[in-house]
């Protein structure tokens, strides 16, 4: 009777409300308020018997048959009413009545849920019709309701044989507060990639737990050995998911508040945020490269750089003056190291000021510019959002209406500030600190008139009038405030980075009846930052929430996360108009679209071996999110990096789209690869192996642009199928062709890795034999120090590639090559690849690819024992753009035995030259201007020889000499390119 009484006094349970412990939502996710008595008030189970082995399933949890029901249904609308009176909601009463709304999305579906009069990201474009109906997929999905006799639950369900669930919401947890807003679903399987931005240490999510992220744009950098789940710069509340049967779906749920999701055991999904309203969209698949796709129809396809924005980035925080940037470069080049673009950090300014320089220690900027261009090389220069009160920028923003971040009312302000400024003295302008020596304002770049954004770009022509730069790269916008709040902040000790900085007042934000700084939930986004008796607020290293943006419509409770894309938006703008060009532009922080507008590096690392392994899975998943030009501070931000550290890091950033080494003011070593002889050989080897390849890394972009999708991919998006790809968290593809395997730890001279089983791999790199077929499987790859990486080409493909030289500008001009991998179709005796190639002038600004100058060209080749046939076809011309031609083709799996004094190029006898290893199957044939890729009399190549050994008379044995019937063949052969493709799979 003892034990009974118990075990009732620890469960409150309403009848068969006992929910299993891996499908909970919790009810109180607070994670300083969880008693028993809290839980019972609320109205929601507590149970005291939880696994102890598992300490994060949820002691206190939503029972089951509570939430709304239906009051009108009409199609593609209804309307909720909370009828659970026994249950309320935890942080935000009462619930509210709600609408959902939900239609086709073209083959997906689009659900909004909340009240026409809540908080919407201003993201018009994404809800455009227009772009809905650009979601096309084989396999659509449908919008079913839940049981009737149950509270209110819908499904997202894939119309196919097996009717697939992709979200069910009859788990429960649905409440729908003002300031608490949750949602949660069963998932299909626990394969869920993405969500973010956040320090992910697997690339796939880990179901065996609950565990909880948070999403708030924070100035946070990597924290490896912190425990938590802490929000980073930007937030991407959109993942990829895969299905049971291999296909995959992908959900945004578009909202800008602070958020937080949950994964479980469920499979279980939760969501919450604390403010706006709910914003789903759903897409279909049924590939994970066609769910991006789908995505990016909706986001918009992301940005084209400048080609140079590939090359080679070098930058430091701590550069001393100018001399010790003209001496870095200096020693870089004369290690003949491949190098594009030198930066400029903060350094450069005088005393941190945007639109300035400084003219001691920095004199000659102009100058350096034009002679980094002489040699074809670029200059990339930071800029911060917030603005000095007291200088000429400022003034002619005042002069020019432009908007700024404010206070809501006058009596809020700070005036002890504000008026030790005259231009905002009497202004409501909310002013902060951050690097400048006084107090700053922050533009309001959601200004919904143009002031603010014709301002920005005019300040960017003007200073671009002065100094010839090439880039822009934007910090600091999440946007980040020094000491908000605190009594004693750090900048009144810290000499290092604030040499001569004044002891200005930081930011106060106010507490008294402020719902919006001090909300009833926080997040965990602010509670993982508590300490002691310190509770964290959102505006730690802010601005207040309560701060008014878009000219005082819309508040930074809402908007705060959507600073650093709305910078974005405005910079682009301001990049084009200063430079005249496509260029670079790079932002710490992100949010869904900001891939449309600019690129993205992965914020302040540290020079440790855990952070080279996160930045491939950061990559990677912005892939997803839509910016597929990403990269990590190669070497490391903070702390001293050492050689065999940075030697890797080197090898693996040549991989990566966006490819700096930069390192902090702090850092006793200036880690520029030419610092170790060892890193400097290492890191030429890597180079010119990244510059020979960027024709098709450049082509995987300006697909990604025109079509959408990724550039970096996971494996498991090319072998869903392949479960071992599932969970390989350290390997990726440049597109669908390459696969490289990174060195992750240290003291090592090899490497285990995956290549997909059911295809056929050649090695690309010398620490495999070059050119040798690899076997599918496990295997320990080589991996020397003065090799490039392990990279394998997939059979069945085609890239093009260029002769290096150490700019991008030199290996242009270089003629093209083609690197062609070999796959069997149908049976050994027929071997196929395809691949294409874009190209246009690398700079010019593209508003509208239909109206832009570029070359397409598609790539076929067919080999049998009797003949070889490549066919370049040029699928769009250039009306202008001169290129150099094709002189030279490596193919590898060529099993059979050439005949080169038969080759014809469009039935015309040809000379070549040839090597060819036939233990490996490698040919290599070329001569001088083979292919003028940009004849305008034609349009399509074929080039030809037969296979098999000579008889006596030189002609290829059974086969005759009669060059018509070779072409004849050839051309019959070429017509295989369709059903080639068919079978290896469509070019992505």
């Amino acid at each position: 009777m003892f034990l009974l009484f118990f075990l009732l006094c620890e469960s409150i349970i309403l009848s068969d409300a006992v929910v299993d412990p891996g499908q909970r939502v919790d009810c109180l996710p607070n994670p300083h308020k969880q008693t028993k008595d809290d839980c019972i008030e609320t109205g929601c189970i507590w149970d005291g018997q939880y696994d102890k082995y598992n300490p994060t399933v949820p002691m206190c949890y939503y029972p089951p048959n509570t939430g709304y029901t239906i009051q009108s249904n009409v199609p593609g609308n209804l309307k909720l009413k909370w009828t659970s009176n026994t249950l309320n909601n935890p942080y935000s009463r009462p619930n509210l009545d709600i609408d959902v709304q939900y239609q086709k999305m073209g083959d997906g579906i689009y659900v909004r849920i909340g009240t026409e009069d809540r908080w919407l990201p201003p993201l018009n474009e994404i809800r455009n019709p227009s772009n809905f109906e650009q979601v096309i997929s084989s396999n659509s999905l449908s919008f079913e309701l839940g049981n009737a006799n149950e509270p209110f639950s819908f499904k997202i369900q894939r119309n196919d044989s097996n009717q697939q669930n992709i979200w069910d919401t009859s788990i429960g947890g649905l409440v729908f507060g003002d300031q608490f807003i949750q949602i949660a679903t069963f998932l299909s399987s626990d394969r869920l990639y993405g969500l973010g931005e956040n320090m992910h240490h697997e690339l796939k999510h880990d179901f065996s737990l609950y565990k909880t992220w948070g999403a708030f744009s924070r100035d946070q950098g990597n924290e490896y050995y912190v425990p938590g789940s802490y929000n980073g710069y930007g937030v991407h509340p959109f993942y990829v998911g895969l299905e049971p049967s291999g296909k995959a779906h992908g959900v945004l749920i578009l909202n800008s508040n602070a958020q937080e999701y949950v994964t479980g055991p469920g499979p279980h999904f939760v969501y919450r945020t604390i403010g706006g309203q709910l914003e789903l969209f759903f897409f279909p698949g049924p590939t994970a490269e066609e769910v991006i796709r789908q995505y990016q129809q909706i986001i918009g396809t992301p940005y084209l750089p400048a080609y140079w924005a590939f090359g080679f980035r070098l930058c430091r925080w701590g550069y001393r003056s100018l001399e010790d940037v003209q001496n870095t470069v200096q020693r870089v080049r004369d290690a003949q190291i491949p190098y594009d673009v030198q930066y400029a950090d903060i350094d450069y300014m005088e005393r941190f000021k945007d639109f300035t320089y400084d003219k001691k220690k920095w004199a000659g900027l102009p100058e350096f510019a034009k002679q980094l261009h002489s040699w074809d090389m670029k200059l990339v220069l930071i800029w911060d959002p917030p603005v000095q009160a007291n200088y000429s920028t400022f003034q002619r923003a005042i002069d020019k209406g432009v908007s700024f971040i404010e206070w809501p009312t006058e009596a809020l302000v700070q005036k002890e500030v504000n008026d030790l400024y005259p231009l905002t003295r009497d202004t409501k302008i909310m002013l902060g600190p951050m690097w400048p020596d006084y107090h700053c304002g922050f533009p309001d770049f959601l200004d919904p008139l143009p002031n603010t954004t014709d301002w920005w770009v005019d300040e960017f022509v003007r200073f671009h009038n002065e100094v010839q730069f090439d880039g822009i790269w934007i910090d600091m916008n999440e946007p980040s405030v020094f000491g908000t709040n605190e009594q004693h902040p750090s900048y009144f000790d810290t000499q290092i980075a604030f040499s001569g900085k004044p002891p200005i007042a930081p930011l106060m934000c106010p507490e008294p009846n402020n719902k919006l700084d001090y909300p009833p939930y926080r997040t965990l986004n602010a509670y993982q930052w508590d300490g002691g008796n310190t509770k964290k607020t959102l505006n730690e290293k802010t601005l207040c929430m309560i701060g008014k943006s878009g000219r005082r419509n819309w508040s930074m409770y809402d908007t705060h996360s959507l600073y650093g894309w709305s910078e974005m938006v405005a910079t682009q703008k301001a990049l084009r108009v200063s430079t005249g060009k496509r260029g670079s532009l790079t932002s710490r922080s992100t949010f869904p679209s900001s891939g449309h507008y600019g690129g993205h590096w992965l914020g302040d690392n540290q020079s440790r071996w855990p952070d080279l392994r996160l930045s491939i899975i950061g990559v990677m998943e912005f892939n997803m999110f839509g910016i597929p030009q990403v990269g990590a501070d190669v070497c490391g931000f903070i702390g001293d990096s050492n050689e065999e550290l940075c030697l890797r890091w080197q090898q693996l950033g040549a991989f990566h789209s966006y490819y700096r080494n930069h390192n902090d003011v702090n850092s006793k070593v200036s880690q520029d690869p030419a610092q170790w002889k060892s890193v400097a050989t290492a890191t030429r080897v890597a180079n010119l192996f990244r510059y020979r390849h960027l024709p098709y890394l450049y082509s995987l972009h300006f697909r990604a642009s025109l079509y959408g999708g990724t550039v970096i991919r996971p494996l498991f998006f090319e072998f869903p199928s392949d479960t071992n790809t599932h969970t390989l968290n350290f390997q990726f593809m440049w597109g669908p062709a390459m696969v490289i395997v990174p060195v992750v730890n240290p003291n090592v001279d090899s490497v285990h890795g995956y290549l997909p089983v059911n295809e056929t791999w050649y090695s690309m790199s010398e620490a495999h034999e070059y050119g040798a077929r690899i076997m599918p499987g496990f295997s320990a790859f080589k991996a020397p120090r003065d090799t490039p990486l392990p990279t394998f080409l997939r059979g069945g493909y085609i890239i093009p590639r260029q002769e290096p030289d150490l700019t991008t500008t030199a290996s242009r001009k270089k003629p093209f090559q083609l690197l062609i991998g070999l796959k069997p179709l149908a049976c050994p005796c027929k071997l196929v690849a395809v691949g294409e190639m874009f190209w246009d002038d690398g700079e010019t600004i593209v508003d509208d690819f239909g109206n832009h100058s570029y070359y397409r060209f598609e790539f076929s080749t067919t080999a049998t024992h009797n003949w070889t046939t490549i066919v370049v076809n040029r699928t769009h011309n250039s009306s202008e753009d001169p290129l150099p031609s094709l002189d030279q083709i490596v193919i590898l799996g060529h099993n059979f035995t050439p005949n080169l004094d038969t080759a014809t190029l469009n039935g015309i006898p040809i000379k070549l030259s040839a090597d060819f290893v036939p233990e490996k199957g490698a040919l290599k044939v070329e001569s001088a201007r083979l292919i003028r890729l940009d004849d305008a009399n034609t349009a399509v190549w074929t080039l030809s020889w037969q296979n098999g050994h000579k008889d006596d008379d030189g002609h290829a044995e059974g086969s005759g000499a009669n060059r018509e019937l070779s072409f004849m063949i050839a051309i019959y052969l070429a017509a295989t390119f369709t059903t080639a493709l068919a079978l290896i799979g469509h070019w992505q």
